[in-house]
Formats: C-alpha cells, structure tokens, sequence
C-alpha cells in the first residue's frame, strides 16, 4: 500500500466523540497498557456485569444495582446527594437500557453501548463493577454521565 492509497485525513466533523473526562481516563489508562482488544470471556464478563446492573435497574432493585458499581462511583454517588447509595440511584433517574449492542475492552476497562445508554466498567478482583452509568455522546464533547466516579 503507498501513502496515495490511504484515505484522507477525517474532517473534524467527520472525527470520532470524545469520551466523558472519565472515559478520557480509561483511555490513558489504556494507552499505558496497551491493550489492543480483549479475549471473548473477558467481553463475555463485562457484558454480563452490564446486563446485571441494567436488570437490576429495571427491577428497581437499587440497593443490588450498588453492589455492581465501582467502590469510587459509588461513594461519589453517596457524597454528592448525602444518601445512602441505594435511594441516591433511585433519585438519579438512570435510563432502563435495551440489551448491549457494542463492547470494547482494553486492558481492565471497558465502554459498553446499549440502546439508550453508555456504561463504562472497569475489572476488579471481584469482577467488572460499573464506572459511569447513563452516559450519552455530545456532538463533539465528552459523554455526559449521570453516575460517575469521582
């Protein structure tokens, strides 16, 4: 291949989203591994702790869907509405997304993109917790995430 038969550089509308500052994170993170995809066992446990966490919401079993986010998210959670983490997700209104269309894992974090919602996870020794939780693109920003890590 010669560099005639590359494409052009992207426009800047044409460019990919920036990720939310907590996804910007994940990236650095992942730039330091580099990691460069993920074994289908790895994307089958994020997708799972993904589908876990929106059926908990979907049964509005709060106090369960705090047992599958991240310790940081969930005392951010906690400290910013001064409740107990179970009736401060109740309160943030977080969207009952369809089932997972896209996973990406690099390294031990991982962006998952349902209908209707984001989810940004990240694996522990006890699995893979959720991060940031009703995460939506903006045109040309990072994601905007209802529930997040501090």
């Amino acid at each position: 291949m010669t560099p005639t038969d590359l494409p052009p550089p992207a426009r800047p509308s044409e460019r990919r989203r920036r990720p939310a500052p907590v996804a910007l994170a994940l990236v650095v993170a992942v730039a330091a591994l580099g990691g460069c995809g993920a074994s289908e066992p790895r994307l089958d446990g994020a997708r799972r702790a993904a589908t876990a966490f929106e059926e908990t919401l979907a049964r509005a079993d709060y106090v369960a869907a705090c047992a599958l986010l991240a310790p940081q998210t969930r005392r951010q959670l906690e400290q910013d509405s001064d409740k107990p983490c179970g009736s401060a997700l109740a309160d943030e209104g977080l969207p009952v997304a369809d089932p997972v269309r896209t996973t990406q894992v690099y390294g031990r974090q991982a962006l998952l993109r349902l209908e209707g919602d984001a989810l940004f996870l990240s694996q522990f020794d006890d699995g893979w917790k959720v991060v940031a939780a009703g995460c939506q693109p903006e045109s040309g920003k990072p994601y905007q995430c209802v529930v997040k890590g501090g």
